[in-house]
């Protein structure tokens, strides 16, 4: 079980050249947005990257505008582990969950899930927060993280997990977030 004070939220590569292919676009951001809004609302840390950003563009507006304060880290390499500054930036925060989201599924999500495995932490894919340009490619990343042993949630089972119980303080406000 997710909790909050063991997981961060890891947003991969929601930039403009890529996030405009992706199948089911319209219904990622959303999603994305529900998570975000969520993890702001819980207190969960959230690192973003971007894939050569010169080349892609910058991480969309709707992801931006949720996170004002947290810069993008730059990558070239497909896994986040692959760099130091967003592997260092994991580590500092001492939480060993990691809600992975982000694109493309079958590419940087797939690795980076994947190399948090064999660096001890626990990855959770959020299923309903994650594309590639077919659902094909998607689903076949999906099948290969899970064979590997990554946990597969969604927006709402990770929310609804984080929060533990309807007593708690934060509930009327994801309630609202996940509608």
């Amino acid at each position: 079980m997710l909790s909050r004070e063991n997981t961060i939220l890891l947003v991969i590569d929601m930039q403009e050249k890529l996030t405009r292919v992706m199948a089911e676009k319209e219904q990622l951001i959303l999603n994305l947005q529900k998570l975000i809004k969520g993890a702001n609302a819980l207190g969960i840390p959230v690192v973003l990257t971007e894939q050569y950003p010169q080349g892609l563009g910058a991480t969309i507006p709707e992801v931006v505008s949720l996170l004002p304060v947290t810069k993008p880290l730059a990558k070239m390499a497909f896994s986040c582990c692959g760099d130091i500054e967003i592997l260092e930036s994991l580590k500092k925060l001492k939480r060993q969950q990691v809600l992975v989201a982000g694109i493309e599924t079958h590419v940087c999500v797939y690795q980076t899930a994947t190399d948090l495995l064999k660096l001890g932490f626990e990855p959770q894919v959020v299923i309903d927060c994650v594309s590639s340009r077919t659902l094909e490619n998607k689903n076949i990343a999906i099948e290969k993280m899970r064979d590997t042993g990554a946990k597969i949630t969604s927006v709402e089972t990770a929310l609804f997990e984080l929060l533990k119980t309807a007593e708690n303080k934060n509930f009327k406000e994801i309630s609202r977030v996940v509608k």
